[in-house]
C-alpha cells in the first residue's frame, strides 16, 4: 500500500524554490490561500518511489524564523508546528548556492529545530559562472545533513533528492543529530523551565515558544506558563536573537572557509552589475521601463483581442444556434440569456488573465520585476504604496481582475489594501468602447498640426484621470486603514535568467482556473439577477406592451422587424431594470443623464462594455455588427428631452465619461476583491466610494461645461 508523506518546501526568496516546486509537481498543483490570511497555497503531489507519494506544500520565501510579514509568519508558523491545517514530516529546505552566506542562515535555524531536513542546493551553475566553487561533501558533513545539487531548470538531481527524501524518511533519526549553535548559555534556565512543560522540544525550539508565544496555538495554561517563565528568569528576546544571529554567523564564517571557494571580488565583472548600471540608471532606467510597460500594456490589449474577440462571436453564435433549435419560452431565454451570456463574461477575461500573468511571470523569471518594484518605489510611496505595486497598477490598464490578483506579490498587508482599493481606478479596456462612443458623440473631429486629434487628446485624458485619481485615492485612503504591520521594502535584485517556460505556461493555466472556478461563481449569479430584472416586470404592464405591438403588427405587416425592435425597447423600459431606470432618474438627471442611461449604468455594473449593447437595444439599433457603431452615434445624437433639447450635449458626455472612467461598474472585479480580501467589506467600500466619488466629479464636470 502506499504512503504519503508530507514535505513543507522552504527557502529565501529567489532561492530557486518555486522552480523545484513546479519540477516536483509538474502541472499536478492546486492554489489556494492558507486559513485567514491571504497568501499564496501551492501545493501539489509528487511521486517519490513506487510505494511513496508526496503532498509538497510550497511555503512563502522568509530568510529567517523571524518574521515580520504575514507570509513569513505563515511559514514560520508550519516550522514551528503551530498551523493545524499544515503539518510537515519533512522539510526541503532550498538554498542558492551562488549566495550561500545568507542562504545558511536559514538553514542553520531549521536545523537546530530537530526537524527531519533535506537541502537541496540550487544555481549550480550560476555559481560555477561566478568562479564559486561549494564542496558538496564537506558541506553535508559540517551540516550534518544531506545536501544534493539540483537544477529543476533542467530537471537535474531531482531523482538524487528524491532518494534522500526517502533516506531521510525513513531513517530512525531523520532529524540532525547536533546542533548547529548551543542557545543555552544564552537563556539556560529559561530554556530547561520551557522544555519542562514540553519535553520533546530541542533548545532552539523552546527560544521561539518563549519569543512568540502569543502567536502559538497553546492553552490558556500553558501560556501563563512560559509567561511566569518570561518574568521568572528576566529572559530578554532582543538580546537573546541578536546573540543568536552574531554566533550563527560566526559558525556560517567557518563553514564557508572549509567548504566554499570564491572569486576575489575585485576581479568580479558580473553582467547582472553591467545591465543594471543600465537598467537602473537615473534617466535611461525609466525610459526604458516606460517602454516595457507599453509594450506589456500594448501585449495585453492587441493579443487578448483576438482570443477574445473568437470566444465572444463562439457565444453569441451558440447563442444564435441555440435559439434556433431550443423551443420558445422563459427557460430558453434563461439558458440563452442569462446562463450562456453569464459564461461568455467570465470566459471572454480568460485571454487576457492568462497573457498578463505569464508576461509578469517571464519578467520575475528574468529578473527585471525587482528592478520595476525598485524604480517605481519612491513615487509609489508617496501614495502610501510601494514599488511592488507599480505593476498591478498598470496591469489594471488592461483589466483590473488579473491585476488585483497579481497585488498578492506585495507582502504589507495595507499596502497590498490599498493597491487592491485603488487599482479598479485605472482606465481598463472595458471602459475603451465605451470611450470610443462618448468621445465620437460629443467632441468634434478636430486636428492640430495636421496630426494631433482632440478626440485622440481626450481619450489620452482619460487614461490621465483615471491614473491621477488611483494614486490620489491611495493617498487619502492610507491615513484611514490602519495596520501595525510595519512597512519594509527590502528587496533582493537577482541575478539576470532566462525564463522557464514551462513555469509561465504552469502559472497562466492555474491562474485562469482560479477567475473561472472562484470569481465566475458570484459573475453567474449576478448575471442571472440582471437578466430576471431585464427580462421581466409588473405582468399587467408587460402584457399591455405586448398587446399594444401584436395590434401594430396586424394593422401594418409591412412594419414587423421595426415593431418589434421598439417592442424590445418598451418591454426593456417596463421591467424591473427600466423600473430602476425610471427611479434613479431623479438622482442623475443633476448629471445630464435621462432614464436610458440609467438602465445603462445598472445593466453596465455587469461589465462597463454592455453600455454600448444597452444603448443599442434601447435606441432600437439594428444587429449589423458594421452599422451598430455608426447608427447607435447618430440616434443618440438625435436623443431629445421632453422640451426638445438634446440628451448628448457637450456636458453630458463629458460627464459620463468621467463616470464611466471613475465609477465600479464590474462585477468581476467586486467578486476578486472579496476572494482576495476573504470579506465583503472591502468590496462594499470599493462600490460606494468609487460611486460616490463617480457622481460627485461627474456633476462638477456637467455644471462646468453646460
Amino acid at each position: 500500500m502506499s504512503q504519503q508523506l508530507h514535505i513543507a518546501l522552504v527557502g529565501n526568496p529567489n532561492s530557486g524554490k518555486s522552480s523545484l516546486f513546479n519540477s516536483l509537481t509538474g502541472l499536478n498543483q492546486k492554489v489556494g490561500n492558507f486559513p485567514g490570511v491571504t497568501v499564496d497555497k501551492k501545493t501539489g503531489q509528487s511521486r517519490i518511489s513506487e510505494n511513496l507519494s508526496a503532498k509538497i506544500i510550497d511555503l512563502p520565501g522568509t530568510y529567517s524564523l523571524y518574521p515580520k510579514r504575514n507570509d513569513e509568519w505563515v511559514s514560520y508558523k508550519v516550522l514551528l508546528d503551530q498551523d493545524p491545517q499544515v503539518k510537515a514530516d519533512i522539510i526541503v529546505l532550498v538554498a542558492d548556492a551562488s549566495n550561500l552566506k545568507r542562504n545558511l542562515l536559514f538553514c542553520s535555524q531549521i536545523i537546530d529545530l530537530k526537524m527531519p531536513v533535506v537541502i537541496a542546493l540550487t544555481m549550480m551553475d550560476i555559481a560555477k559562472k561566478n568562479n564559486i566553487q561549494v564542496d558538496v561533501a564537506g558541506l553535508e558533513r559540517e551540516l550534518g545533513v544531506l545536501v544534493i545539487p539540483v537544477n529543476p531548470r533542467k530537471n537535474k538531481g531531482i531523482a538524487q533528492l528524491k532518494k534522500a527524501i526517502i533516506q531521510t524518511s525513513g531513517s530512525a533519526q531523520s532529524f540532525p543529530e547536533r546542533e548547529f549553535i548551543n542557545m543555552e548559555p544564552m537563556a539556560s534556565e529559561a530554556i530547561k523551565k520551557v522544555q519542562h512543560i514540553f519535553p520533546e522540544i530541542s533548545n532552539y525550539r523552546a527560544v521561539h515558544f518563549l519569543i512568540n508565544h502569543e502567536s502559538f496555538a497553546l492553552t490558556e495554561s500553558h501560556q501563563e506558563a512560559i509567561e511566569n517563565i518570561e518574568v521568572a528568569t528576566k529572559f530578554n528576546p532582543a538580546k537573546t536573537q541578536a546573540e543568536e544571529i552574531l554566533q550563527r554567523y560566526g559558525k556560517i564564517k567557518t563553514i564557508m572557509k572549509q567548504t566554499v571557494v570564491e572569486a576575489d571580488p575585485l576581479q568580479k565583472a558580473l553582467f547582472t552589475q553591467k545591465l543594471d548600471d543600465i537598467l537602473l540608471h537615473r534617466t535611461w532606467g525609466y525610459l526604458i521601463l516606460l517602454t516595457v510597460l507599453f509594450l506589456l500594456f500594448q501585449s495585453v490589449f492587441v493579443i487578448a483581442q483576438f482570443p477574445m474577440n473568437g470566444i465572444e462571436w463562439t457565444f453569441a453564435e451558440a447563442g444564435k444556434w441555440l435559439g434556433s433549435v431550443l423551443p420558445a419560452g422563459w427557460f430558453s431565454d434563461l439558458f440563452i440569456n442569462g446562463i450562456i451570456a453569464g459564461l461568455s463574461g467570465i470566459i471572454v477575461f480568460v485571454p487576457q488573465i492568462m497573457i498578463l500573468f505569464g508576461l509578469i511571470t517571464l519578467l520575475e523569471d528574468t529578473g527585471y520585476m525587482a528592478r520595476i518594484s525598485f524604480l517605481t518605489d519612491k513615487i509609489m510611496r508617496k501614495a502610501g504604496l510601494n514599488g511592488k505595486s507599480a505593476m498591478p497598477m498598470v496591469s489594471g490598464l488592461a483589466c483590473a481582475v488579473p491585476a488585483i490578483m497579481s497585488a498578492r506579490s506585495i507582502e504589507n498587508k495595507k499596502e497590498r489594501l490599498l493597491t487592491i482599493m485603488c487599482t479598479p481606478l485605472m482606465s481598463c479596456s472595458a471602459r475603451l468602447p465605451v470611450y470610443t462612443v462618448l468621445i465620437a458623440l460629443v467632441i468634434p473631429h478636430k486636428m492640430y498640426f495636421g496630426f494631433i486629434s482632440l478626440q485622440g487628446m481626450v481619450m489620452m485624458l482619460m487614461y490621465f484621470l483615471g491614473t491621477f485619481m488611483a494614486l490620489a485615492a491611495a493617498f487619502v485612503m492610507k491615513w484611514f486603514i490602519k495596520s501595525t504591520e510595519k512597512s519594509f521594502f527590502i528587496l533582493e535584485l537577482p541575478a539576470y535568467r532566462g525564463p522557464r517556460w514551462k513555469n509561465i505556461l504552469t502559472t497562466m493555466v492555474e491562474r485562469a482556473r482560479i477567475f473561472v472556478v472562484e470569481a465566475g461563481k458570484v459573475i453567474m449569479v449576478i448575471s442571472l439577477l440582471l437578466w430576471v430584472l431585464s427580462s421581466y416586470g409588473p405582468p399587467e404592464k408587460m402584457k399591455a406592451v405586448t398587446a399594444k405591438y401584436a395590434t401594430l403588427v396586424q394593422q401594418n405587416p409591412s412594419q414587423a422587424n421595426e415593431y418589434k425592435k421598439l417592442e424590445s425597447t418598451d418591454h426593456l423600459e417596463n421591467s424591473y431594470a427600466g423600473m430602476l431606470g425610471k427611479a434613479i432618474e431623479p438622482v442623475i438627471h443633476p448629471l445630464g443623464y435621462d432614464w436610458k442611461i440609467g438602465i445603462a449604468l445598472i445593466t453596465s455594473f455587469a461589465a462597463r462594455e454592455v453600455f454600448v449593447g444597452t444603448m443599442a437595444t434601447l435606441y432600437s439599433v439594428g444587429d449589423n455588427a458594421d452599422e451598430t457603431s455608426e447608427t447607435l452615434r447618430q440616434k443618440m445624437s438625435a436623443a431629445t428631452w421632453p422640451d426638445g433639447e438634446k440628451v448628448y450635449t457637450l456636458a453630458a458626455g463629458l460627464s459620463l465619461l468621467v463616470f464611466y472612467a471613475l465609477a465600479m461598474q464590474c462585477m468581476s472585479t467586486l467578486a476578486i476583491v472579496k476572494r482576495e480580501t476573504r470579506t465583503w467589506k472591502w468590496p462594499i467600500i470599493m462600490l460606494v466610494y468609487m460611486t460616490g466619488l463617480a457622481y460627485v466629479m461627474s456633476f462638477i464636470t456637467f455644471q462646468l461645461f453646460k
